[in-house]
């Protein structure tokens, strides 16, 4: 084990001790200390789920990034692990960037980006590079053959500098990877390698590219079957608002298509947002024993980023979510095993809304959520949460326009940043339904059984726990609110 290495796991060994339980959320993972961003090397291993994330152990903003670990049994209880990766080769002087993992026999397979800055005469260069380590899932050592990818392979005019986050998996006994590059024109572009040994690899095809249209840089590939379609999912960078499909900046997208196999050929038919909350990026997905297919999130935005006072950590993950195809839509809900950590069920079947009030036993900060909205007597529908005297988050529902909007304007917010975002929503017979997952720092919409999710933080006292339903003429609701405990 190198001494940066080393370095790094004594130091959240004992910081992250100091953090108390009740600092944390309390069904998401969080940092064991210091900074968080990109889930890597989401997969199972020898019958566990582990979970990889960028990580910079030494302060709550980003740094040279380390390999952060964690492993779970049902992807709700999370067991912190020794930090995998550091930034100790020369290679990946600059930081061990974005990546995934697979099982292969008894080994478990790292795949990331090194980085490494260096100079060429006057010039300070970046140069991305894909690498492989090799582990028991605890401890790993990183390949003498590393880079096993240069981007040399690339089609010309690649990019040198832009060239990160390998998604491998495995396949009749041979492995693929997708990786996010950047074209000769500037924009983003996902290359496919194919290799018979993980340390000896071939550049097959580009699937998919930008053209500068979809954004610019393409990070955080991932590419799987779902159901009788085939996705692939980016992290462009630097998109255009359109509509409120497409918010400007940093995305997370599915694109819909089919895939010829024997050929690598892609073909794109439709673009659907991952998400349309204020906070989500980079996700991954693994495929669980049971054949679902779970994908997890940053729950974070780099241009828009708050940051805990008083915290001692900084960046969560989503939920993980079951994925499946509907209604020519990617779809996505919570993955059942939160419904174990269950308690305290209160209901409300058909009751009318109209001024605002609340209801007794639907509060708190921990919360799993069913509503359904029904009716056609009202034009908008607002629920506050994380509510005290002075502060609160919202949800709004407009009717006329079809729309549902989350707004964390009140929430105690001391910076001139985002703090709504809509996406557009459809009734089926006069009902929207929703369900809402709300956890200390964070609120998580999923809309009509998983059509689209919106994923939000907040940082409001955690004490303040009210919540309250108001609309504008009569609308009816039914709320199912269950309390979750991990303990």
């Amino acid at each position: 084990m190198s001494e940066i290495l080393n370095k790094a796991r004594e130091y959240e060994k004992e910081e992250s001790a100091k953090i108390v339980k009740e600092n944390r959320p309390v069904f998401h993972f969080s940092t064991p200390v210091g900074w968080l961003n990109d889930p890597n090397g989401f997969s199972d291993y020898k019958g566990e789920h582990h979970l990889f994330f960028q990580y910079y152990p030494y302060g709550t903003y980003w740094g040279p990034m380390h390999w952060g670990h964690a492993k779970s049994k049902d992807f709700i209880k999370w067991e912190y692990l020794p930090a995998a990766l550091a930034p100790d080769e020369d290679y990946d002087n600059f930081g061990v960037f974005s990546g995934s993992a697979i099982e292969d026999g008894e080994e478990q397979v790292l795949v990331y980006t090194a980085v490494e800055e260096r100079k060429e005469g006057n010039k300070k260069l970046i140069r991305q590079t894909q690498c492989i380590a090799v582990g028991d899932g605890m401890n790993y050592r990183k390949h003498k053959n590393n880079p096993v990818i240069k981007a040399d392979l690339l089609p010309e005019g690649s990019s040198l500098e832009d060239f990160r986050d390998p998604k491998i998996w495995k396949e009749d006994d041979r492995y693929y990877m997708v990786v996010g590059s950047r074209n000769a024109d500037g924009s983003g572009q996902i290359a496919l390698f194919s290799a018979e040994k993980p340390d000896e690899w071939k550049f097959e095809k580009i699937l998919d590219k930008s053209e500068n249209k979809v954004g610019r840089m393409w990070e955080c590939p991932d590419f799987f079957n779902l159901s009788e379609k085939q996705i692939l999912i980016i992290s462009p960078q630097e998109m255009e608002a359109e509509g409120l499909e497409f918010h400007a900046g940093n995305n997370a997208l599915f694109l819909v298509g089919s895939y010829e196999k024997e050929n690598f050929n892609f073909t794109r038919e439709n673009i659907q947002s991952a998400d349309y909350g204020l906070d989500f990026y980079a996700p991954q997905t693994l495929v669980a024993e049971d054949g679902r297919r779970v994908m997890i999130g940053w729950m974070q935005s780099w241009d828009n980023p708050i940051y805990p006072a008083n915290h001692s950590w900084s960046g969560m993950m989503t939920l993980p979510r079951e994925l499946f195809y509907k209604n020519e839509r990617v779809c996505q809900l919570p993955v059942r095993e939160i419904e174990a950590y269950r308690k305290n069920e209160a209901f409300y079947g058909n009751i009318c809304i109209e001024e605002e009030r609340e209801l007794a036993g639907i509060s708190g900060r921990s919360l799993d959520l069913e509503l359904s909205l029904k009716g056609n007597e009202y034009k908008k529908f607002r629920m506050k949460l994380a509510a005290d005297e002075r502060h609160y988050s919202e949800i709004v529902y407009d009717r006329t326009e079809g729309t549902l909007t989350f707004d964390r304007t009140y929430s105690g917010l001391r910076k001139d940043s985002i703090t709504a975002r809509s996406m557009k929503v459809r009734e089926e017979n006069n009902e929207l339904n929703l369900r809402i997952l709300i956890d200390k720092y964070s609120v998580e919409i999923f809309a009509n059984g998983g059509e689209q999710a919106m994923t939000s933080l907040i940082y409001t006292d955690v004490n303040a726990t009210k919540m309250t339903f108001a609309s504008d003429g009569k609308a009816y609701m039914d709320i199912k609110k269950y309390e979750i405990e991990v303990k």
